[in-house]
């Protein structure tokens, strides 16, 4: 356990992963880079830094902050995990099942006093956005700290509280992407959280003893109307070229995984992307579920949004701005599709062995931005007000495991990657209409 504690040092695997890192985000041009004092944080963004500019460009100025500093376990760091489960088997198990309702003690000036570690942990990463974010208008920083502390600045950004904790997964040197809007409280977008194929790992590694099952949420591959920016819905467009390329591309990059079972919507779009994602997977039968459909949008499918805006002044800024108050016109608002796309992902989860022959099941899931957006929000208990918040690429991966069994928590390893459609860590996929 490593925590406060400032003895844990680098590995030479951890120095080659920031070094990794380092030449993944070359692509991108920092105004500043924030870092955790402790030594192994440190170190690893001295080493990113280093690797930033192959050319001798001058990187971004490093900036200590206390506020980056991991989760303080007082009383267990130093520990190896089982002396800790021995000698505190009761914390240990609220550590795994509800580690926001930790307490420990710490000792003050004045005197012993209780202690809990991640809503303290909060406070902290609230306390960094709310200090650095209104440096940074209009600018990218780097921000390199621990993997207690990332998943409280996730968190804080969308407004999640300590319950949510184990919502998102943060690899050793894995990288996330945030995208402010303004400062803290005004609307994040999750570009991408947790990617680790720059470190030769495409997906991240299941916890080790993992028997819960995998899903990989797959966003369908780009049509013709995703291109023109022109919105779909459920007009069932086909993928156009560009679009089997992509789902060519995550079938490549999904090769070597197992996959169990597949689901996808049944319009042409997902289903002719399932259908090549499953070319080196034989044996998996694909299953169609109409509930993963894509949101209606009514009379407003098969417009751009100059043409919407004419039609129907100020609704295309509505949704934009407060999407869950949108009702299409003679289409659905977002409440149906969170109820839709709920039962659903229900039914998926009914249909899934937990593992068969002690290998965890691994299910391929293939829908819609829409759809997926409110599946994500589903899991981490946010509703059509949240839709916003992830982005889904088209031909994106994202990666949802079930650690504790499908009765448990759910945890997102990683969302939207699309590294493997083009280069760089960057969502380069169009940014057209659903």
């Amino acid at each position: 356990m490593q925590g406060h504690c400032d003895l844990s040092q680098l590995t030479e695997a951890g120095r080659v992963g920031a070094q990794q890192v380092g030449v993944a985000l070359q692509e991108l041009s920092f105004a500043a880079a924030y870092s955790s004092p402790l030594q192994r944080a440190k170190e690893t963004a001295e080493i990113i830094l280093a690797n930033l500019s192959p050319n001798g460009n001058q990187p971004p100025s490093l900036h200590l902050s206390d506020d980056l500093k991991e989760i303080n376990l007082v009383e267990w760091e130093g520990l190896a995990f089982d002396e800790v489960q021995q000698k505190f088997p009761e914390g240990y198990r609220c550590w795994y099942e509800n580690p926001h309702e930790l307490k420990m003690q710490l000792n003050t000036p004045k005197g012993p006093q209780e202690f809990y570690p991640v809503p303290a942990l909060y406070e902290q990463a609230r306390q960094f956005w709310q200090t650095v974010l209104p440096q940074h208008a209009g600018e990218t920083i780097l921000v390199v700290a621990h993997s207690g502390i990332n998943r409280c600045l996730i968190n804080t950004a969308i407004g999640l509280g300590p319950t949510h904790y184990q919502s998102f997964h943060q690899s050793n040197c894995g990288i996330s992407v945030l995208n402010f809007a303004g400062g803290l409280g005004d609307r994040v977008q999750l570009e991408s959280i947790n990617l680790t194929a720059h470190l030769g790992e495409p997906l991240p590694k299941r916890r080790k003893g993992q028997k819960g099952p995998r899903f990989l949420l797959v966003r369908h591959g780009e049509t013709e109307w995703n291109r023109q920016g022109r919105f779909q819905g459920q007009i069932d467009v086909p993928l156009n070229e560009r679009g089997r390329v992509q789902a060519g591309q995550a079938a490549t990059f999904l090769k070597e995984v197992g996959i169990d079972r597949a689901v996808s919507s049944p319009m042409l779009r997902p289903k002719e992307t399932a259908e090549l994602i499953l070319q080196p997977h034989p044996g998996v039968e694909l299953q169609l579920n109409s509930l993963l459909c894509e949101i209606s949008h009514g009379l407003w499918e098969g417009k751009f949004e100059a043409e919407i805006e004419e039609a129907y002044p100020g609704d295309l800024q509505q949704w934009q701005r407060a999407p869950e108050t949108v009702q299409m016109p003679e289409g659905e608002n977002l409440q149906q599709v969170w109820q839709r796309a709920k039962e659903a992902w229900q039914q998926i989860l009914a249909a899934t062995h937990e593992s068969v022959d002690d290998h965890p099941v691994t299910t391929l899931v293939v829908a819609h931005d829409a759809v997926n957006k409110a599946l994500l929000c589903s899991l981490v208990e946010q509703g059509p007000e949240g839709f916003w918040t992830f982005k889904q690429g088209n031909g994106s991966v994202t990666v949802i495991d079930y650690p504790n069994g499908i009765a448990g928590r759910p945890l997102i390893q990683a969302m939207n990657i699309t590294s493997y459609l083009s280069s760089g860590v960057l969502d380069k996929t169009a940014a057209g209409a659903l």
